[in-house]
């Protein structure tokens, strides 16, 4: 922190802007972190204080009072140890976050818009800000697709974990005859990154085409070919923008995301050689389900990687995510250490 602060106070410091409030960012993390421990270490005294004071006058109240403080504080030093976790070469950054939905018309579409708003739900909650770059409506209901830009600290380390196939099985209510149905959607998160890193990108490797957008935007949605797509051809990632006004703006929009979706192509590369995983983006498929929703003909989430359950699936829906992404985090982490060790 010191060598942080002696850096950030070095007159030359502005005479690279860039460099300059990348730094200023790093610096008001690691103030914001240093602050909520100090808070923390406080907050624990002045309860075992109250609980020595009770204890020396028998007010068994202002004990039961300070132990409850402390278990509370318990689940909090949980989530703090969490965020120590978000230690990687992205984490920090703002996310990208990409739904699409499965195979099965109407019924998944309306699946995939009730996962964009639970995405949406969670990221407010926290206090993050969520821009919709690009939103392609279904026929009759929901979204076909849709990518939310998540902007603010560690909001890629935190959604990281959520990329895979989300299942759910619901008495449709599109079915005339009340039938159930299981509906399927992928999401693919990916880091925001700093024009400082240099992804380079061959023109021959692109296609890029344009289109009139389909969702709500601009006053020249279904008016003009406004919308952009861009089409990596050798890895088969593809980007979308159709939030901007003009042609101009959503292409310079779409080449960011691109170079962003590349650089987590090669994040998850380099974590996957170093965890011995073999799995690629194509891989995850529809049998790859990271966690299930069930809401017929019982009431259950589930996460099939962790075993981390909730009985309440409106409460997940409605952004309530912390205990299926921490534990995750905490897989994640301890996961690959498990594997480095054993090596």
């Amino acid at each position: 922190m010191e060598e942080l602060n002696a850096r950030a106070e070095d007159p030359s410091l502005w005479d690279d802007p860039q460099r300059a409030q990348q730094l200023m960012r790093e610096r008001q993390l690691l103030d914001e972190k240093i602050r909520r421990i100090r808070e923390f270490e406080q907050r624990l005294e002045e309860n075992v204080e109250l609980i020595e004071m009770g204890e020396a006058e028998g007010d068994e109240e202002i004990v039961a009072e300070a132990e409850q403080q402390i278990e509370q504080m318990r689940d909090e030093l949980g989530k703090l140890e969490i965020e120590s976790l978000l230690s990687g070469e992205a984490d920090a950054n703002n996310a990208y976050l990409e739904i699409h939905a499965g195979a099965g018309g109407t019924e998944s579409q309306d699946w995939a818009s009730m996962l964009m708003r639970m995405y949406i739900r969670w990221a407010e909650q926290h206090g993050y800000k969520v821009d919709v770059v690009e939103e392609s409506r279904g026929e009759e209901a929901g979204i076909k697709s849709a990518t939310l830009h998540i902007k603010g600290p560690n909001a890629y380390g935190w959604l990281k974990t959520e990329s895979g196939v989300h299942r759910l099985v619901r008495i449709s209510p599109f079915d005339a005859s009340a039938r159930r149905h299981t509906s399927f959607a992928s999401v693919w998160v990916y880091p925001e990154i700093d024009d400082n890193i240099e992804i380079e990108i061959a023109d021959s490797d692109v296609r890029i085409d344009t289109f009139r957008a389909s969702g709500a935007g601009g006053q020249h949605v279904n008016t003009t070919d406004s919308a952009v797509r861009i089409t990596h051809i050798p890895t088969g990632i593809v980007v979308v923008c159709q939030n901007e006004r003009s042609q101009h703006q959503n292409r310079a929009q779409a080449w960011k995301m691109l170079r962003a979706r590349l650089y987590e192509h090669e994040l998850r590369k380099r974590e996957e050689e170093a965890m011995k995983e073999q799995e690629a983006k194509t891989d995850i498929g529809w049998g790859h389900q990271i966690r299930s929703y069930v809401l017929q003909p019982y009431q259950l989430v589930k996460d099939l990687r962790t075993g981390v359950e909730s009985t309440n699936p409106q409460a997940v829906l409605d952004g309530d995510l912390d205990a299926f992404i921490e534990a995750a985090l905490a897989q994640r982490v301890h996961g690959g250490k498990e594997e480095a060790a054993q090596s």
